[in-house]
């Protein structure tokens, strides 16, 4: 099997209509990664070493797209939609190539479980000559039933077409198969488009293969593998089978989950055993999180790195680039984007840092901020090992505080602070006798006179 070339031809070419948007329907995302996406991992996970992508509506943003999550795939356009055994030929030249297998898929199955793949290319390693993938719905009507014998594939009967005692039958066509290389562009050459619609189908080349003596044989997948997808309903809950099924996945691989059904996953969070998630938790893409770590309610995560023991949130927002060391600390309220929190220092709450560095066991007041753009550019701030900075501080970029420096509560720091020295950065308090109360009988007789002239409270 391992020997075996293996082409994946991913049909991608639909209008998606009925997903009422100007985005080609298979960009759209399950767990942060365009469907497609998800179609071309499972394909590469079941040993599929080449892709062809056949694309047609948003061909440009198809092929910008394909750039990140298929450098290495060919695309194809397919001009006029003739039908699904039109679209696979217009891979003509890729499938010509001589792989031993060639797996057509589409681009709208996104939960398509790569065991499932991989059990149709050892069939076709047995020596069957097309195998098609089957799945049995909770209603299998308007799906198009496989007729078998003597466990052999006949045909793929729609549903219209279909005799009464065919109509009971309940193992349907998921539209995914498994053809031969070397049978594969004599069956598609072959489909004929004398139907009512004039158009190619790629289910003919079963009664094709069948009339030329070949082995054509149905496999099965799940419900949930062959779920295709057609409109944002059937999008969310794609989206919720791919969390519950990640959830599970990492519950098992010793994470805990307080209230799983409320935590969500990107397709590559990478979270260590023994961390703590607890509930209303969103994971964007490009998080790493190490072992031991706590990660608190309604925090929001995306770009992060996060080693071992460190304590985040609750309601905290770690943006790209925020890069948490051993036990570091990001309380409630505070935001991190592009900055590094060195080993056990802490940023507490309500505060901000951008484009910076907190040294080692550092401790960042409440309502403290790095001031980090002017409008035009970015500017990074540094904060010493052992600094202290005091509540509602704001630090103006490029700065730099020393080791054990040490910044005064409501200061407004715009020079760089040497070693362990004590810096203020705020006006001299001044204090009037008398002065409070003055105001308050000065502001309230403002305000009966606006109310008698007006007759209005406001």
């Amino acid at each position: 099997m391992s020997q075996r070339s293996c082409l994946s031809v991913i049909l991608a070419a639909g209008e998606g209509t009925r997903m009422k948007s100007v985005l080609p329907k298979v960009l759209h995302q399950i767990a942060g990664l365009p469907m497609v996406a998800h179609v071309v991992k499972a394909a590469e996970a079941a040993g599929a070493g080449s892709q062809a992508l056949v694309i047609g509506h948003g061909a440009d943003e198809m092929r910008k797209a394909a750039a990140k999550f298929a450098p290495k795939a060919e695309t194809f356009v397919q001009e006029k939609r003739l039908g699904t055994a039109h679209a696979v030929l217009a891979a003509h030249d890729a499938i010509s190539k001589g792989y031993d297998d060639i797996l057509v898929m589409f681009g709208d199955t996104p939960l398509i479980d790569a065991d499932a793949l991989t059990v149709a290319r050892l069939k076709l390693a047995e020596g069957a000559a097309v195998v098609v993938i089957g799945f049995r719905p909770p209603s299998p009507t308007g799906y198009g039933r496989l007729i078998e014998k003597d466990g052999k594939l006949v045909a793929i009967r729609e549903e219209k077409d279909c005799s009464e005692e065919e109509r009971k039958i309940t193992f349907c066509n998921a539209g995914m198969m498994a053809v031969a290389g070397a049978h594969a562009l004599k069956l598609l050459d072959a489909v004929g488009n004398k139907n009512a619609k004039g158009e190619y189908y790629l289910t003919d080349i079963v009664e094709i293969a069948g009339a030329r003596g070949l082995d054509v044989i149905a496999t099965e997948a799940s419900f949930e593998s062959a779920l295709g997808i057609n409109n944002r309903a059937e999008l969310a809950q794609a989206e919720g089978i791919w969390q519950a099924r990640r959830r599970h996945e990492v519950m098992l691989s010793g994470v805990t989950l307080i209230a799983p059904e409320t935590v969500y996953f990107s397709h590559d969070t990478e979270i260590g055993a023994d961390t703590i998630v607890e509930p209303n938790v969103w994971f964007g893409p490009g998080v790493k999180i190490a072992t031991g770590a706590k990660i608190h309610a309604f925090s929001h995560i995306e770009g992060a790195t996060i080693a071992s023991n460190c304590d985040v949130g609750p309601f905290a927002r770690l943006r790209p680039g925020a890069d948490l060391k051993r036990k570091a600390k990001v309380g409630n309220f505070c935001e991190v984007k592009q900055a590094v929190i060195e080993e056990g220092a802490k940023v507490n709450h309500l505060t901000y840092i951008g484009d910076a560095r907190v040294g080692a066991g550092a401790n960042i007041g409440a309502g403290t901020i790095t001031c980090n753009y002017d409008g035009y550019s970015k500017f990074f701030t540094d904060i010493g090992e052992g600094a202290f900075v005091g509540s509602n501080s704001s630090l103006v970029a490029p700065v730099t505080i020393g080791k054990g420096g040490y910044i005064a509560s409501g200061s407004v720091i715009t020079e760089s602070v040497p070693e362990d020295a004590l810096a203020f950065g705020r006006a001299r308090q001044k204090t009037i006798p008398g002065k409070g109360k003055e105001l308050r009988e000065r502001f309230a007789s403002a305000a009966a006179a606006k109310k008698k002239a007006t007759g209005s409270d406001h």
